[in-house]
């Protein structure tokens, strides 16, 4: 990225330009007193005498010599040409977020619901990064990719927004979610892979234990921040009744043993959301933690201009004098 702007090495010399103005006047009060008056009855015929095109001319060596003056002044404040630049380099992170869209997740102690709570911090997390790569896999009693690593956001947060439960098996199968992403992010080439991965139960289907499935993950270098969402105690659950729509309450069960040790068994860190507030202040905890690495160098390079000004001074000086000798010489 390049920006060219314009300075002065010695800056401090412009202020001579302030002399310019007392010399014209100084020109002007002196034109005056020159001037001089003839006493006759009539105007009439001097009046109409034209006057000649040398008179008309007769200021502009005077003008001329102010423009020399100003341009050697300011060819002394050594104007430059400043070209200043950066060259960028981004190490990306790839990342995929491993989001639990069980019957579970409807429960009501986050607002409007677990589930629609976490696609809210979760398109605000993804749309606060620049160059990372991200992904999303989703799964109940069985995982799904919903969208591979891509830096196309847009899509992405237009596949999360058309997530909602009853997509999969019902169920919790955590090591298989964990499984599928460590399979879409085994042949990354970044620098940095990590998983963020949110739930609010137990494992309980699936072949895959996750603890197996994260010390596989560990072998990937993927490191993972698991989230346990839900309150304390009992949650409000919607259940579908003849007479509509009726809340139940359910006893909050997530296995925080479970979540803690796969995060320590990759590097990563274990966290407990118990309401939107508290959701989005992880999310924006791993975002300060996980960020792209940038690496900025800047160069500038300087160019000499004082020289075009004072080519353009001589021009104008040469010119003045042709002036004086040939067009507007004095006879004594």
């Amino acid at each position: 990225m390049m920006q060219e702007i314009t300075q002065f090495a010695n800056p401090a010399f412009l202020w001579l330009l302030l002399v310019i103005p007392p010399l014209v006047a100084w020109y002007i009060w002196k034109q005056n007193r020159l001037t001089a008056s003839l006493k006759h009855s009539s105007l009439s015929v001097v009046a109409a005498l034209p006057a000649g095109w040398r008179a008309h001319l007769r200021h502009v060596p005077f003008a001329l010599r102010m423009c020399v003056l100003a341009l050697l002044i300011v060819a002394f404040a050594r104007p430059q040409s400043s070209a200043r630049g950066e060259n960028v380099y981004r190490e990306g992170i790839d990342i995929t977020i491993v989001l639990d869209i069980s019957g579970s997740m409807l429960a009501e102690d986050f607002r409007p619901n677990r589930l629609e709570a976490a696609k809210s911090v979760a398109e605000d997390f993804i749309l606060g990064r620049e160059s990372d790569r991200i992904g999303l896999v989703i799964f109940a009693g069985e995982s799904f990719t919903q969208c591979p690593l891509t830096t196309d956001y847009s899509v992405l947060v237009d596949l999360l927004k058309k997530v909602k439960t009853g997509y999969l098996q019902d169920g919790t199968a955590i090591g298989e979610g964990i499984a599928n992403a460590v399979n879409r992010m085994k042949n990354s080439k970044a620098k940095s892979r990590v998983m963020i991965l949110l739930t609010d139960g137990v494992n309980n289907m699936g072949s895959i234990d996750p603890a197996t499935a994260a010390e596989i993950a560990s072998t990937f270098g993927i490191r993972m921040y698991t989230i346990g969402v839900g309150t304390r105690g009992m949650a409000p659950y919607p259940v579908q009744t003849p007479f509509g729509t009726q809340y139940q309450q359910m006893p909050v069960e997530i296995d925080e043993v479970m979540l803690r040790q796969v995060a320590e068994l990759t590097g990563g860190d274990y966290f407990r959301a118990t309401g939107n507030r508290a959701l989005r202040d992880i999310y924006a905890k791993i975002d300060k933690l996980e960020r792209t690495r940038v690496e900025v160098t800047e160069f500038h390079r300087y160019t000499e201009l004082f020289y075009l000004f004072v080519l353009y001074a001589l021009g104008l000086f040469l010119v003045e004098l042709l002036l004086r000798a040939f067009v507007f010489r004095k006879i004594p």
